[in-house]
């Protein structure tokens, strides 16, 4: 793509928006490459970037040309899309709610119904609302966990699940196709655009309060702090747990405020430790036992829990997914409520340590790619079978325990986690006391995460490099280990290192590449889709806990150094 024709073609334009005009104006040779090298793309959760003038940014012109690609779409393959319509919320950032009425009148002026939820709303209530309305797909404002100037564009199918890379494929074509955007007049049909207020608030709500599995249980007790770090947890989560009697629960409030610029919270991520800072603050004031946060589209969730000296720890993704896994299975058996066919789903860049759990059960857990919306279609296929969705769950923060929700969701998360604490604290254990025990019983996983951040075109060029490097000169290796066997998921083939060997790989073709070490133990590179970053996962199990966390920091570090070279 030849980024100075673009740009000048864009400055060219004499109705463009005037921010956007000076903005252009005002843009170094650097920044005019990254804003007009590619265009923005569907990738792992929908389209994604910074807000801004250009092909790769997130604004009006862009926010149009996706939504023509899937009007487009959804005329071509639903029949009676346009009486179904489509559902489309939004959540807390910048231009999230012009992006949404945006995508709304796109939609009317190809005559298909749209449902527009009048305030900002959580990702997983999306989903659910496409199912209950019986919608032909849905849209989603959002940038997610990102930092405060990315806005993004997620879409779903009428399974409430997001389109499948095949699917996304097509809609990227038909917005390729739209040759010059500034052409384009929208002619919005206000009798087809309908506003959502609070009727799918209630029924969502009661759904979610399904999933508890011992609802009269002791919740006086439990000491919560909540945060929604500015984001659209901020209503729904607090009612929820109220309604289902938990009264001991106290709001971060600096982070109950709406607000795009995340002013009181470093990192909108749960993942990061600096989000929990002032939860911990308040936390350590009214001796909390349970610390929550949820990211700003309330799809994902943090906890963090005591430790035997009395400190918050904040775990992991991998850990609260084993713990849910684990309680869930527990008490269904004791309930006598636990299917013959029960199935829980993770990813290929998940901890073990869930389907070691789960194995205990007679439970089978499969893996998907990375990206829920494999999930959600694991569970469509589902349907109409003698096989019962369990859980759902992956690596960074993300999961689903009843699949009336096609993707992650945090509200039901934030109540099975509340659950959970409530019934340990009964026999006097904290949920550190009982990771603790998981560990006993299955092995010491350890995980971490080595995120290389690579801006703009150069950036992009870089992530490709390394991925190449290590499919084109594969370690034999690492850190005292041999490698046993290397799965790309690009080629669909796994290689046994020792013999030689080429099997297949049964899922859809991604970017990543797994190295399976010669105790069981892994690491896998895989180019973000929500981020310029490269993600390369490290997964350790071992009998003890100081041995996981020293051949995890060995294996961290040489990789490191093979970064640097």
């Amino acid at each position: 793509m030849d980024y100075k024709k673009s740009y000048d073609s864009w400055i060219r334009v004499e109705n463009l928006a005037p921010n956007l005009k000076q903005e252009l104006l005002d843009m170094t040779e650097t920044e005019i490459k990254d804003a007009f090298y590619k265009n923005l793309e569907f990738q792992t959760a929908g389209m994604r970037g910074v807000i801004g003038a250009g092909t790769n940014r997130m604004n009006l012109y862009t926010i149009r040309k996706a939504n023509i690609g899937f009007a487009k779409f959804l005329l071509a393959s639903v029949v009676d899309v346009k009486t179904r319509g489509v559902v489309i919320a939004f959540d807390n950032r910048h231009m999230s709610k012009e992006f949404a009425l945006e995508s709304a009148q796109v939609m009317s002026s190809f005559g298909i119904k749209a449902y527009l939820f009048d305030e900002l709303r959580p990702t997983p209530e999306l989903s659910f609302a496409v199912r209950h309305l019986k919608a032909a797909g849905g849209i989603m404002i959002t940038a997610s966990h990102n930092p405060p100037e990315y806005n993004g564009y997620k879409i779903y199918n009428d399974n409430g699940a997001q389109l499948m890379p095949e699917d996304a494929d097509k809609v990227t074509a038909l917005v390729n196709d739209v040759q010059n955007i500034f052409d384009i007049n929208i002619q919005a049909n206000d009798n087809l655009i309908k506003s959502i207020h609070t009727e799918i608030d209630d029924v969502y709500l009661k759904a979610v309060k399904t999933i508890q599995l011992n609802p009269n249980i002791n919740k006086d007790d439990l000491r919560i702090i909540y945060t929604p770090l500015h984001g659209t947890g901020e209503s729904l989560i607090p009612k929820i747990l109220s309604e289902c009697g938990y009264s001991n629960v106290h709001l971060v409030a600096e982070q109950m405020i709406v607000d795009p610029n995340f002013s009181a919270c470093p990192s909108p991520n749960p993942e990061s430790h600096e989000a929990f800072e002032l939860a911990i603050e308040q936390g350590k004031k009214v001796n909390a036992d349970l610390l929550i946060a949820t990211d700003p589209d309330a799809d994902r969730v943090g906890i963090a829990v005591k430790n035997n000296e009395g400190k918050y720890v904040i775990l992991t993704g991998n850990q609260t997914g084993a713990l849910m896994i684990h309680y869930i299975l527990e008490q269904r058996k004791t309930n006598g409520t636990l299917p013959k066919n029960g199935k829980i789903f993770d990813t290929i860049v998940t901890s073990k340590l869930g389907s070691s759990i789960g194995r205990d059960y007679g439970v089978g857990t499969h893996s998907t790619l990375t990206g829920f919306k494999f999930i959600g279609e694991k569970a469509r296929l589902m349907e109409g079978t003698d096989e019962e969705f369990l859980f759902g769950y992956e690596e960074s923060y993300g999961y689903v325990v009843k699949d009336f929700v096609r993707d992650k969701d945090a509200v039901q998360a934030v109540l099975m986690c509340a659950e959970m604490a409530a019934f340990y604290a009964q026999s006097g254990q904290s949920l550190f006391d009982v990771l603790q025990k998981l560990y006993g019983e299955y092995g010491f996983y350890k995980e971490d995460l080595i995120n290389l951040t690579l801006t703009g075109a150069d950036g992009a060029e870089k992530i490709e490099a390394i991925m190449s490097k290590f499919r084109d000169n594969p370690l034999t290796s690492i850190a005292g280990l041999d490698i046993a066997s290397i799965e790309d998921y690009q080629s669909s083939l796994a290689k046994n290192v020792q013999t030689g060997s080429v099997t297949e790989i049964a899922l859809p073709k991604s970017n990543v590449l797994k190295y399976i070490l010669e105790d069981g133990s892994w690491f896998a590179l895989r180019p973000s889709g929500t981020e310029p970053k490269l993600k390369i996962y490290i997964s350790i199990v071992s009998k003890s806990e100081a041995e996981s966390l020293e051949r995890v920091n060995k294996i961290k570090n040489e990789l490191n150094t093979l970064l640097e070279n």
